[in-house]
């Protein structure tokens, strides 16, 4: 029996640890194949992505993807990496301007899931992830937000987990909600219409429900969403601005 100093783990693969090629393809770049895999994604969701779909998309064989990305999960880390790149990151902050700050990131992240439904489905499965330039720009954004609020060097990361974990949870949901609008073929007004018969059979006995639900019929949806994720949001850095006054 091997002894535990002779025992190795194998490494988590991931395209952020793996030696990049010193020569690369100059017909093709993991760039442009990046940029290809997200229009892929947001067109078709992730389950079209593959190599071989990607290839004939771009035009070329799967083989030649293989000469700037190991593999598709390679591929999923750099494509969340990239939509990661359009976060609006303010540089504002400080006592007096950190929540505001921290909103604005929230709702920018809500933004980007929303414009690429598919991150939801894969965040959990992206490996080193965190490693990405993109996502180290945003952790390093955000820890220096809660540092400059006051926080602790403790405490700040948990405070900035605190507010992605509302932000992915909240939009999580309601990319999964979208992405079957969007198979329905319906706008979401129409959506809706098309299910109140069925609603109002289901709520006949519950009247505390069937009155709310009442109460926001004939409303420009897209805004209540929108009201919906705020509201949350917003009393998480309730919350938040609570523990500072605590000291």
């Amino acid at each position: 029996m091997s002894s535990p100093e002779q025992q190795t783990s194998a490494p988590v693969p991931s395209v952020w640890t793996r030696p990049r090629r010193q020569k690369e393809q100059p017909a093709l770049s993991q760039e442009q194949i990046v940029a290809a895999a997200v229009r892929l994604l947001d067109a078709a969701g992730i389950e079209a992505l593959s190599m071989r779909r990607l290839g004939a998309e771009m035009g070329t064989a799967a083989t030649s993807l293989y000469r700037h990305v190991a593999n598709k999960d390679e591929l999923i880390e750099l494509v969340v990496d990239e939509v990661y790149g359009e976060l609006e990151l303010p540089e504002g902050g400080g006592p007096d301007g950190w929540r505001e700050a921290l909103s604005q990131c929230g709702h920018s992240l809500r933004d980007m899931v929303l414009r690429h439904p598919w991150v939801a489905s894969v965040l959990g499965q992206v490996g080193l992830a965190y490693l990405g330039p993109n996502l180290i720009r945003m952790s390093d954004r955000l820890l220096r937000l809660a540092l400059s609020a006051g926080f602790p060097a403790a405490e700040a990361d948990l405070a900035v987990k605190a507010v992605i974990s509302y932000v992915i949870g909240a939009t999580t949901s309601e990319a999964s909600y979208l992405s079957l609008l969007a198979r329905s073929g319906k706008s979401e007004a129409e959506w809706l219409e098309s299910l109140l018969p069925a609603a109002e059979a289901a709520l006949e006995d519950h009247p505390v429900v069937r009155d709310h639900a009442y109460s926001k019929h004939g409303r420009d949806p897209e805004r209540l969403r929108e009201e919906n994720f705020d509201y949350g949001l917003q009393r998480v850095l309730d919350g938040l601005a609570a523990r500072l006054e605590r000291g």
